[in-house]
């Protein structure tokens, strides 16, 4: 079954289109799983620790927001995304 144009292709299983994210700024995780596809927390944070998805920041203790940029480079190639070490995204 071919993919209509658009769609993106896992495992020979049709994913919904993502949300859209404007390409700056920052997004918190109810827009990060509608962007995803419905991607869970738990499955977020251990691809962050494995460097598979982009980093969240925290400006504040509760809140955890990701740089749409990156969310958009990680959304162009999932499989082939790695995220910039630790020390070059402080810099």
């Amino acid at each position: 079954m071919a993919a209509r144009t658009g769609e993106r292709v896992r495992g020979g299983t049709q994913l919904p289109q993502p949300a859209s994210l404007p390409i700056d700024g920052f997004s918190s995780f109810p827009r990060v799983k509608a962007f995803t596809g419905g991607l869970s927390r738990e499955t977020i944070r251990l691809w962050e620790i494995a460097g598979r998805f982009p980093r969240h920041i925290s400006p504040t203790q509760r809140t955890a927001l990701w740089p749409n940029a990156e969310l958009h480079r990680w959304a162009s190639n999932p499989e082939a995304y790695r995220a910039a070490p630790a020390e070059q995204q402080a810099a």
